[in-house]
């Protein structure tokens, strides 16, 4: 039945929907560690609670991950070129892991007035729901991909201008650089890393609907 299924939208000109909603899955489990690491830098969430959780999160955005692997084997008709597919949902995949980075070496270092990131991490739910709107889009045309895709390459470039001042102001002063001051860095490095993801994300999926 799969199959015919898949014959009939090849025929008819239809995309794989199989396809998307493994990349909305992902997406969605994304925004999930998004929404949590924002609540534990905000006190709604301890930190060791949110590391579990975490975890969770990441199970869900790897089987989503594997379903569209899975899918794409058997596809006949993709929303687009199948690297670029692939592309997409690995740069996804970088965004939920370098969240569980952030969770879980916050776990660990303990570094206190964490909601400085707040500005960030918002940021970062920003670029991840301009992504799902682009993969909502795929059906609609090219046009109305690129635009949403600007909007989530916007948001990785905001994030990582907000990274170069959190590492002017980490830094700045006459204090010598001392451990808590490191670990206060690699926690914002981290989140510079999601926004380099994301903005990956946004270029895969812009590549691909301008070959279609």
């Amino acid at each position: 039945m799969k199959r015919l299924r898949r014959i009939r939208d090849l025929l008819t000109g239809r995309m794989d929907g199989a396809l998307t909603a493994a990349l909305l899955g992902q997406l969605e489990a994304t925004r999930e560690g998004a929404q949590l690491a924002m609540a534990m830098i905000g006190g709604e969430v301890g930190r060791t609670g949110a590391h579990e959780q975490m975890r969770a999160i990441e199970h869900l955005g790897d089987a989503e991950r594997r379903r569209l692997v899975d899918e794409l084997r058997d596809a006949l008709v993709t929303p687009i070129d199948r690297e670029d597919l692939f592309r997409l949902s690995r740069s996804i995949d970088d965004v939920l892991d370098s969240l569980r980075d952030f969770v879980r070496e916050s776990h660990l270092y303990r570094v206190p007035d964490q909601i400085r990131f707040a500005p960030l991490l918002d940021q970062v739910i920003v670029g991840i729901d301009a992504l799902e709107e682009a993969v909502r889009d795929l059906a609609a045309g090219p046009s109305a991909v690129v635009r949403d895709a600007f909007e989530a390459k916007k948001a990785g470039g905001a994030i990582r201008r907000m990274y170069q001042y959190e590492i002017s102001r980490i830094f700045s002063g006459e204090c010598p650089v001392d451990a808590m001051k490191l670990k206060e860095r690699e926690l914002v490095r981290r989140l510079e890393i999601v926004g380099v993801a994301i903005g990956e994300a946004a270029d895969a999926i812009a590549d691909g609907a301008m070959k279609r």
